[in-house]
């Protein structure tokens, strides 16, 4: 195996890989290998745990693609739902009713520049660290490592999310 580019979102090298990506996340195919990896772990031999939800939006945030009107969309959403978890404390299936209230407001989510680095643990990090701690504990980490990697934008993701929640009609 030789060595390959840095992952283009979260800067992790791995092994030269062919595969698949994603349209909007930028994402090297060997990283999102590793993604599909993890979330079968979760699908398979976890049932769908409760820390899921930041997973997904992790992972999303980590890798923000490009200036493009559905990944910006895309991004503010995983922003949206990581502010909600790790911010004002809510579980996964109300951080997530929320969230997509928040998309559904439409709250004018514009490009943010990625921090760099963008989060010091990535989604390899935590197949390694599943082995060390429980799984959500793991999740958490890594969320919470991204998250905190874009604290220059927290006031813009807070004022997203709370002028949504103040318009949208609750459902």
């Amino acid at each position: 195996m030789s060595g390959g580019a840095p992952c283009a979102g979260c800067g992790v090298v791995l092994s030269d890989h062919e595969g698949p990506t994603h349209p909007e996340i930028g994402a090297s195919a060997a990283c999102w290998a590793l993604y599909g990896e993890l979330l079968t772990h979760e699908y398979a031999e976890l049932g769908y745990p409760e820390c899921h939800r930041l997973t997904i939006d992790a992972y999303a945030v980590q890798h923000p693609g490009t200036r493009e009107p559905k990944a910006i969309k895309t991004l503010g959403t995983h922003l949206a739902g990581l502010y909600l978890v790790l911010e004002r404390d809510l579980d996964g299936p109300a951080a997530t009713a929320l969230k997509n209230r928040v998309a559904a407001a439409d709250p004018g989510f514009a490009w943010l520049n990625p921090p760099r680095p963008n989060g010091a643990l990535t989604v390899k990090d935590v197949l390694s660290l599943r082995e060390e701690m429980r799984h959500c504990e793991a999740i958490e980490a890594w969320a919470r490592s991204v998250w905190e990697g874009w604290e220059i934008h927290h006031e813009t993701v807070a004022g997203w999310v709370e002028g949504a929640l103040d318009t949208a009609p609750q459902t």
